[in-house]
């Protein structure tokens, strides 16, 4: 679907049809690999890192904004680039809060359900949300923010001290939308698209004619017309849409359900995992990409304001598929130990 999607773009604009479907086979290789590694080591050494996990993300979030390293790209400093080589550094970011967040719970669980047990994990994904929200990426701060919120619930705060909490962070919001004209021009081509069809709603527009276009079973695989500088961002962020298009109504709900059971299984190694820190692992990864999936998919259906998000292990990018399949052998890795542990003690 990647090479389908961006072929056409790759040819005009790098004068190859396979730029991005080579970057993204490297990255499958490279994705295979850390799966493979994650899988064969204890994931319990990974709770001793906590605090390093953590101070790396926040490094990487920082290194973006030094000049020569970090990468601008469409007015948004989310890369760090050394040479040839490029990554998004708040896709390894999510993951080392995720780990920071788990380690943390569980070596404090009995402290958990106080404001102050909870305020480190809370401390650290709001420095994590403002950094990246400053790069400016409203769509992985949303999804930091919603992770934070889970982790939160799931080691233990309490509902009220999470409630005050949230009433801060709601008018927040809409304080953020209007500081940037082009959140609130997002705003209002959602409501209206077609206000501005060759503006804002463009976009929108363009995805909905997408997917309305594949009817049942699509127009066939690798004849999409949308492809063809239609659709913006059709190998990456809008890449469902073509899906849509090419696959039809089936080819989406097929791959709706092969995320819903990979969520399933997460979760469920989630619940039988042998320890704390195993739980909130698999929570904290299962957790990221279920978010992930949901708004992704919500925004190129135009059930939710346009924002910019890949949709996990198929959108193209590198770096999201690599830290995907990692977490991935993770979950394996956790799989494994407890089946081990419930022979041992015949559970």
């Amino acid at each position: 679907m990647v090479y389908s999607a961006s072929s056409y773009t790759a040819l005009q604009n790098y004068g190859d049809s396979m730029f991005f479907a080579t970057k993204q086979i490297i990255g499958v290789v490279l994705g295979l690999v850390a799966l493979f590694l994650c899988y064969n080591i204890n994931y319990s050494w990974l709770s001793k890192i906590g605090y390093v996990a953590l101070a790396v993300g926040f490094i990487l979030l920082a290194i973006v904004f030094i000049p020569g390293i970090g990468i601008e790209s469409y007015g948004a400093k989310r890369w760090i680039g050394f040479g040839a080589f490029s990554f998004q550094a708040s896709e390894v970011a999510k993951f080392c809060f995720i780990i920071f967040s788990a380690s943390y719970m569980a070596s404090h669980k009995d402290k958990m359900n106080t404001f102050r047990g909870a305020l480190p994990v809370l401390l650290a994904g709001a420095g994590m949300c403002v950094l990246i929200l400053l790069e400016p990426n409203m769509s992985i701060t949303m999804c930091v923010g919603a992770l934070m919120v889970v982790m939160l619930l799931v080691g233990g705060m309490r509902i009220k001290h999470l409630s005050l909490l949230a009433i801060p962070a709601i008018l927040l919001i809409p304080l953020l939308i209007i500081i940037e004209p082009y959140r609130l021009n997002r705003l209002f081509a959602f409501l209206d698209p077609w206000a501005s069809p060759q503006g804002e709603g463009f976009q929108l527009i363009q995805s909905l004619y997408s997917l309305g276009s594949g009817g049942w079973f699509g127009v066939g695989l690798f004849n999409s017309r949308q492809k063809y500088s239609f659709l913006p961002f059709s190998e990456s962020d809008f890449i469902f849409s073509i899906i849509g298009e090419e696959l039809g109504f089936v080819g989406c709900i097929l791959l709706i359900l092969a995320f819903l059971g990979v969520i399933y299984f997460g979760f469920k190694i989630a619940i039988h995992a042998k320890d704390r820190f195993g739980c909130y692992l698999a929570t904290g990864i299962t957790t990221i990409l279920t978010i992930q999936v949901v708004l992704n998919i919500a925004v190129v259906t135009g059930t939710i304001p346009p924002t910019g998000l890949p949709l996990p292990l198929v959108s193209a990018g590198s770096t999201s598929l690599i830290m995907f399949l990692a977490s991935f052998g993770i979950l394996l890795n956790i799989h494994r130990q407890s089946k081990n542990f419930e022979r041992k003690f015949k559970i």
